[in-house]
């Protein structure tokens, strides 16, 4: 799964449950309600902002509002870090210190 790193692109929870189904990582998505529910804790740990997009844009295409995502610069870092040790990203997604 590729989330857009250092903050460059924004992408809603639609299009990455999307891609989550059509990966390994398809067994780890239960609901669409999981997705969102860790969407919304990662805005509120500060490694994702989020933006609902302007409401004539979806009533123009005759649907809901989507709410976009944008991955901060602590998100690429506890991306780097997921990367490079697993664990350390875990004690820092848990709110712990990660050594550096």
């Amino acid at each position: 799964m590729h989330l857009h790193a250092n903050g460059t692109e924004e992408f809603h929870g639609y299009v990455l449950a999307k891609q989550m189904r059509e990966e390994e990582a398809a067994r780890r998505l239960i609901a669409h309600g999981t997705l969102y529910k860790a969407l919304d804790r990662l805005v509120t740990m500060g490694y994702l902002a989020s933006r609902w997009e302007d409401p004539a844009v979806a009533a123009e295409e005759s649907r809901p509002r989507r709410r976009f995502y944008k991955v901060t610069g602590a998100g690429s870092k506890a991306l780097a870090l997921a990367r490079e040790a697993p664990s350390a990203a875990a004690r820092l997604v848990a709110g712990e210190e990660a050594a550096t």
